[in-house]
């Protein structure tokens, strides 16, 4: 601020405007003399005094209040900044809130993040579970594309923890819309697929003889529209490179009538398989079949039906059992139909009319206790867990085991020319065919 006219003058006036209540801070002030400049002395007229004293400086005025907003474009963010604190009611009605503890916090923190995740090998299996479950509740894996990322990322860490037996009987739907997310999973041991009517060329089916489904010891592929080419296909890596269903203890080909003699030949590479069950099938020469899975694997028909064929030991199990159970609700909601039958109703009242019963639709040979004779089971006197007490089991093996040894020192001959035979029956098996199915992996 620069004065022109006297000092009197200018001394007046700056002690006006120092005093006045309603200013800003003029800063330092000059007075031009003679064609000089000159700082005036801020201690003339008290004007030290006057500045010295502290005064309030608002910024905002009086009627002016603060309010916190959270971003409100979506309603997640709100839900997140609530999540961080229990609320409880106490008895005299009074709203109490408490802090959550670090590790629910970090916990829901990576669940809502779960599908960027690099790999969950080596983490703890007791925190990997309640953070599947808390994935879960937050839907996590329902989503398109995150949530098959995130449940990969699961099996791949712990494999039968997530799921070791999975039930799909007669849920073709579930297949259809969920076939990468079944594929993703590994180490199961039981796996049902009965009535799916999946044929020879469904990508399940080639999926069935991966190494990630090589734990599968109990495979129910009944009334699947299956042929001798999909047996093939499906034994064709045990058959030649020992190894995809080389565990399999129990397979369930009932009701596909398209699979013949020919066909059960393919399965003579199952030699852990204890309980067979091919009843519904092309069969033309049964007697035949029935010496030849005798001879080859060891396998009695049975007379009576058999309780490892009637699926009530094949349920979901697992980490992920309620996954499957909600894609088998979001696929049967999606098929009902909507709900306008009040008006047909009415009519059919009024012409009198009874309204249509809908039968639900069964798997075809779904009782288990029919014709014994029409049954083509079939299972391994030796196994435990098929036909017969365990002790007498354990006595007639030793019987058994006591005549193969005699009959080795005995006939050494006959067996060289049975493992001559085998060997020229093994290199049957590897036709054109399966050297085309093995350049097709």
């Amino acid at each position: 601020m620069v004065v022109t006219q006297n000092n009197q003058v200018a001394t007046k006036a700056m002690s006006y405007y120092l005093n006045s209540k309603n200013h800003l801070d003029p800063g330092p002030i000059y007075v031009r003399e003679n064609g000089q400049l000159h700082m005036v002395n801020l201690a003339l007229d008290g004007v030290r005094s006057s500045l010295q004293k502290p005064r309030p400086f608002r910024l905002f005025p009086k009627g002016f209040s603060v309010e916190l907003c959270m971003n409100r474009e979506d309603d997640t963010a709100q839900k997140e900044k609530t999540d961080h604190f229990i609320f409880t009611y106490t008895r005299e009605g009074n709203l109490r809130y408490s802090a959550k503890s670090l590790f629910s916090l970090v916990l829901g923190f990576i669940s809502d993040n779960v599908d960027h995740i690099d790999s969950l090998i080596g983490f703890p299996e007791q925190i990997a579970e309640k953070l599947f479950s808390a994935a879960e509740a937050r839907q996590k894996f329902t989503e398109p594309g995150a949530g098959l990322r995130a449940l990969q990322k699961f099996t791949e860490a712990y494999g039968s923890l997530v799921l070791c037996s999975l039930c799909l009987r007669n849920r073709y739907l579930v297949i259809s819309e969920k076939l990468e997310e079944i594929k993703s999973f590994r180490e199961l041991t039981c796996l049902d697929l009965s009535c799916c009517k999946l044929g020879d060329e469904h990508e399940l089916l080639e999926h069935l003889t991966n190494e990630a489904l090589s734990s599968v010891t109990q495979l129910h592929l009944k009334d699947n529209c299956l042929s001798d080419a999909g047996v093939r296909k499906m034994t064709a890596p045990v058959r030649v490179m020992k190894r995809g269903l080389e565990n399999l203890t129990l397979l369930d080909l009932s009701c596909n009538p398209e699979i013949t003699d020919a066909g059960i030949g393919y399965l003579f590479s199952f030699r852990k398989l204890n309980c067979l069950d091919i009843s519904g099938t092309g069969l033309k020469d049964i007697k035949a079949v029935k010496h030849k899975l005798q001879t080859h694997i060891g396998l009695v028909h049975s007379k009576v039906p058999l309780k490892e064929f009637d699926h009530s030991n094949c349920k979901t199990e697992g980490w992920a059992d309620q996954i499957v159970l909600q894609w088998e609700r979001v696929t049967s909601e999606a098929v009902k139909p909507r709900e306008t039958g009040e008006p047909r109703t009415a009519a059919q009242h009024f012409y009198g009319k009874r309204a249509r019963a809908e039968a639900p639709v069964k798997c075809p040979l779904a009782d288990t206790h029919g014709n014994s004779s029409e049954k083509l089971q079939f299972y391994k006197e030796k196994a435990p867990d098929c036909h017969g007490p365990l002790l007498k089991r354990e006595a007639v093996s030793s019987q058994e085991s006591k005549k193969s040894k005699k009959r080795a020192f005995e006939e050494p001959e006959k067996e060289q020319s049975n493992s001559s035979q085998s060997s020229k029956q093994k290199y049957v098996c590897l036709a054109v065919e399966d050297w085309d199915l093995l350049n097709s992996y």
